[in-house]
């Protein structure tokens, strides 16, 4: 089996391009054969408005390597990226991890916020960490969701990482049969961990808080802070991940007993949470795909109190592995229970940590490959035969070779 995996960055180490590569690696351990295709060429000076159409057209260059490209089995990419090939016969694989349009129906304006949250958005305007309350302008996700919709319409088959994907994409019109829910995995090392010992609680926050209004509004920035806040004496740890170099120097000198660390490296942030068992992980996004974040917290025994984004509402049992709230005030609620009760907060723990085995890449990577080998078995029977023969020549060239 020959897949073309198309990437957008080869120095994306984040989010979609964390997975791609924790897929191609584990493919590859079982035989397949990944050719990998990185766009080069960007439109030049693009306004602020045609920034998605930007993106977009981004992945035409790779015309340059069609016939590479179509030489094999598979074109998989992410949402968007395979574009180009909509229009050839060789069957696409198209992968959400997320969906744009559940970025924008998510992500409240500053009048939809609730008071209580609404005040903490004014601060964060006042000490320059936002330069403005509500996105000038959501055209460039608009002209993004249209084209995910476009390609997912076309794709073969469609790999959403969780239920909440699913739904989002069948709300697009997207024919729910050609679509498989996949969730992603978290690296072997995350379970590469003996530690036991239930460790004095701390309240921390892992993963990617966004840099702008927008996405600081989706990660839910004002949740974390007001959490953070109504529990002064508890030890906070936070490792994230942003391009907002005015936040973690703010966020550490506005908030009682806590440690900012900023794009660390997985191994990094492993080794900080191993000896944090017992630790209340506080994931107050608006809006996730997966929450890969989460899971890697709770492999280390960290309890999640998450609003019901992501793979959380297929995972999380109320009092047996971490709590699901659906406000700020009962995250509030959610923590202070799990602080005044040792002996929950230790089966919190370990039912945390025991659910998190079940991201173990092989699970991830039996269920691409059945998908593949039914796309594969299924094609026209013109395109079978033009693969037989195609690996006929190949033979015939090796043979003449030798």
């Amino acid at each position: 089996m020959k897949i073309a995996f198309i990437h957008q960055d080869k120095k994306m180490k984040t989010g979609a391009g964390y997975i791609n590569g924790l897929i191609s690696d584990k493919l590859t351990e079982y035989g397949v054969e990944m050719i990998h295709f990185y766009p080069k060429v960007r439109l030049v000076d693009a306004p602020n408005h045609m920034r998605g159409l930007n993106n977009i057209l981004f992945f035409f260059s790779l015309l340059e390597y069609r016939n590479k490209v179509l030489s094999c089995d598979i074109i998989q990419g992410t949402t968007y990226t395979p574009i180009a090939f909509l229009s050839f016969p060789t069957p696409i694989v198209s992968h959400f991890g997320s969906t744009t349009y559940g970025f924008i129906e998510s992500t409240p304006t500053i009048n939809q916020i609730e008071p209580n949250l609404k005040k903490i958005w004014y601060e964060l305007k006042k000490a320059e960490i936002i330069s403005e309350l509500n996105l000038k302008t959501q055209r460039p996700l608009h002209d993004i969701m249209d084209i995910e919709n476009l390609v997912a319409k076309q794709a073969t088959a469609i790999i959403a990482t969780s239920k909440i994907v699913k739904q989002d994409l069948e709300a697009n019109g997207i024919e729910s049969n050609k679509i498989h829910v996949v969730h992603n995995a978290i690296e072997d090392f995350w379970f590469e961990n003996n530690e036991t010992t239930i460790a004095p609680p701390e309240l921390v926050y892992l993963g990617r808080i966004g840099q702008d209004v927008f996405t600081l509004k989706l990660k839910g920035l004002d949740r974390l802070i007001f959490a953070y806040r109504a529990f002064n004496q508890i030890p906070k740890l936070s490792m994230i991940m942003t391009a907002n170099k005015k936040l973690a120097p703010w966020l550490n000198s506005t908030i009682n007993n806590h440690a900012v660390y900023t794009n660390l490296y997985k191994l990094d942030i492993k080794e900080k949470l191993q000896n944090r068992r017992g630790s209340i992980l506080i994931a107050p996004s608006r809006y996730e795909g997966f929450c890969l974040s989460m899971v890697e917290g709770m492999s280390q025994g960290l309890i999640p109190v998450v609003f019901p984004v992501g793979v959380a509402p297929e995972i999380i049992e109320n009092g047996k592995n971490g709590y699901l709230v659906n406000s700020a005030e009962e995250m509030v609620e959610k923590i202070a229970i799990i602080l005044n009760d040792n002996e929950l907060r230790e089966r919190l723990s370990f039912g945390a940590s025991e659910t998190a085995k079940q991201f173990h890449s092989k699970n991830m990577t039996d269920k691409l490959i059945n998908i593949y080998q039914d796309i594969i078995a299924n094609k026209p029977i013109k395109l079978r035969k033009k693969a037989i023969v195609k690996v006929v020549i190949e033979e015939v060239k090796e043979i003449k070779t030798i």
